[in-house]
């Protein structure tokens, strides 16, 4: 009987944790859209609609509008971005009501480079994976290192985590069940000579498109 009790605990906790990591899955999935440099948004005033105008947000994550100047937005959602946006403009304003859309955005993507055939800026549409990835480019050159695929994902504002994947074992009968999905902005270098020490991290700021660990980002 004591047997028997435990197995039911056992199984009751099994239960509430699957339902927890399930429903964190869930919430993580539905999270709301927040804006990003190079967004466009519309903006509209109901009572004043001479100040409506759609604008860009910067690199900086700002956008500059006519009523209230510079306002940083990246980072928000739509519902954040509109309450900041009536909370400056309540200032020459009285009681603004305020809607806020978002126009344009940017589209998920990878960026792959190196020895691949077309190294270049490749949209998402829905999920890639690193296999898919590499095929979508065209393959890898005669002379790239398979062994050293180079991944950098940001993992915030400044800084990418640096991965090396050994695309020659990913693509074999076992290897492939290893294969995993990419995320929007992430970065492969297809290098053409082996490399040294990898550094586990690199500041975003040094991932302009010029180059990244000698690894030509275009041609």
């Amino acid at each position: 009987m004591r047997k028997l009790w435990l197995l039911f605990i056992f199984v009751s906790c099994a239960s509430i944790a699957l339902g927890q990591q399930t429903q964190a899955q869930l919430v993580s999935r539905d999270q709301p859209y927040k804006l990003q440099p190079s967004d466009v948004i519309d903006l509209e005033y109901v009572y004043t609609p001479e100040y409506n105008e759609v604008a860009t947000i910067g690199p900086d994550g700002t956008v500059r509008l006519k009523l209230i100047g510079s306002l940083k937005v990246a980072g928000m959602t739509l519902d954040e971005a509109t309450a900041a946006v009536i909370a400056k403009a309540s200032v020459p304003l009285n009681k603004p009501e305020v809607t806020l859309t978002l126009k344009d955005y940017v589209k998920p993507h990878f960026t792959i480079s190196g020895q691949v055939e077309r190294p270049g800026i490749y949209d998402m549409h829905g999920s890639v994976t690193f296999l898919q990835a590499i095929a979508m480019s065209g393959g890898v050159k005669d002379f790239g290192k398979q062994k050293q695929v180079i991944l950098v994902r940001k993992t915030n504002s400044e800084f990418a985590e640096v991965r090396v994947v050994d695309l020659k074992k990913l693509s074999t009968a076992d290897g492939v069940k290893e294969d995993f999905a990419l995320r929007p902005d992430d970065m492969l270098l297809v290098p053409k000579n082996r490399l040294g020490k990898v550094e586990p991290y690199v500041r975003v700021a040094s991932m302009g498109l010029t180059s990244l660990y000698g690894v030509e980002v275009f041609k």
